[in-house]
C-alpha cells in the first residue's frame, strides 16, 4: 500500500490540514504544527488537539500516514552553544506538539556547519541533538530529510544520513525521508527508470530501507548535481515522470507517506490521481500529469 498526499496548510488549526488533505483526495499528508519561520508558538489548546484527532479519525488518517515537518529555523548541528541550545529547545517543543496530537513521525532537516566546524563534528552534533530529544520524549520517530546540499547544509549524501543514524542510540526512533528534488540536485540521478532504481539501490546499501519513513515527491527546477533546492511540479522539471512511476512500482517504498511539495497546490489532486495510476503497468507511464 502506498499513501499519497501533499504538504497542506494548517492555517486555522491543525484540523484544517486534515480537511484540506481529504479535499484533494489524499490518504497521506504533511503539515507544520506551528509557524515554521518563528521560534515560538502558542501552545496547542485542548480544543485544537481534540479537533485534530477527531478529524483524522473521521477522514481515515492514521499516524503512519502523517509526516509533520519541524521549523526551518532549527539547526541541530549549530556550531555555537547558544544557537545549538535554542535549536534543541525548539526541536523538543516540536516533538512535544507531535506527542499531543498523537503523531508518531517528525521530519527535520539535519543541520549546517556554517563553516565553523568540520562536517564530521557537525554530524555528531546532529546525532547528539536527536539523542537529547529522544531521551526526553516518547513515541515519536525523528525522520531525517536528505538535503540538496545548498551552502553548508549537511545531509546531501546518503553517507551523511547513515553516519547520523549510526550515532543515534535508539535506532527504533530514527528514520529517513527521501526528497527526490533534493537527491537529484545533490547528484543522485533519477531521470530514467534505470537511474532511479540505481539511486534507490544505493540508498538501500548505504542507509537501508528499514529506516525509510517517508518520501517527498518533487520534480526539480534545479539542474542535476547543482546543489540548488528548487522544486517543480511533476513532469515539468528536470527529473521527469519516469522517476515517479518507478517509485510508485517499487515495493521497498510501501506503507510510508509519499508527500508532494510541488509548487502548484491547485495541481495536487491531479498529481495524486496520476501517481495512483502508476502503481500498476497501465501503459500511461509517460503520459502528462496535467
Amino acid at each position: 500500500m502506498k499513501y499519497i498526499g501533499a504538504h497542506v496548510s494548517a492555517a486555522g488549526g491543525p484540523d484544517q490540514a486534515v480537511i484540506r488533505a481529504h479535499e484533494i483526495g489524499a490518504d497521506a499528508f504533511a503539515l507544520f504544527t506551528k509557524n515554521q519561520r518563528q521560534w515560538h508558538a502558542k501552545p496547542l489548546t485542548d480544543d485544537a488537539i481534540e479537533a485534530f484527532r477527531n478529524a483524522c479519525q473521521a477522514h481515515g488518517f492514521g499516524p503512519g500516514q502523517i509526516l509533520p515537518h519541524d521549523s526551518y529555523l532549527i539547526n541541530l548541528g549549530h556550531p555555537d552553544p547558544e544557537g545549538l541550545r535554542k535549536s534543541r529547545d525548539a526541536f523538543l517543543d516540536e516533538f512535544q506538539r507531535c506527542e499531543q496530537l498523537g503523531l508518531t513521525l517528525l521530519n527535520f532537516h539535519p543541520g549546517s556547519h556554517l563553516k565553523k566546524i568540520s562536517e564530521r563534528e557537525c554530524l555528531t552534533r546532529i546525532a547528539d541533538s536527536v539523542n537529547h530529544v529522544l531521551d526526553r520524549t516518547q513515541g515519536v520517530t525523528a525522520v531525517i530529510e536528505n538535503t540538496a546540499g545548498q551552502g553548508t547544509n549537511l545531509g546531501w549524501r546518503f553517507e551523511h544520513l547513515a553516519e547520523i543514524i549510526e550515532q543515534v542510540d535508539d535506532k527504533s526512533r530514527i528514520g529517513v525521508c527521501i526528497d527526490t528534488c533534493h537527491a537529484f540536485a545533490a547528484g543522485y540521478d533519477l531521470r530514467t527508470p534505470e537511474a532511479c532504481t540505481a539511486t534507490l539501490d544505493e540508498y538501500g546499501s548505504v542507509v537501508g530501507f528499514e529506516y525509510l519513513r517517508g518520501m517527498h515527491l518533487n520534480d526539480a527546477k534545479s539542474d542535476y548535481a547543482s546543489r540548488v533546492d528548487r522544486h517543480h511540479s511533476l513532469g515539468q522539471g528536470n527529473i521527469g515522470l519516469d522517476a515517479f512511476t518507478t517509485i510508485m512500482r517499487d515495493p521497498r517504498i510501501d506503507e510510508v507517506p509519499l508527500i508532494l511539495e510541488t509548487i502548484e497546490p491547485s495541481l495536487w489532486a491531479e498529481e495524486i490521481s496520476w501517481l495512483r495510476t502508476q502503481r500498476l503497468d497501465t501503459g500511461n507511464a509517460n503520459s502528462a500529469v496535467h
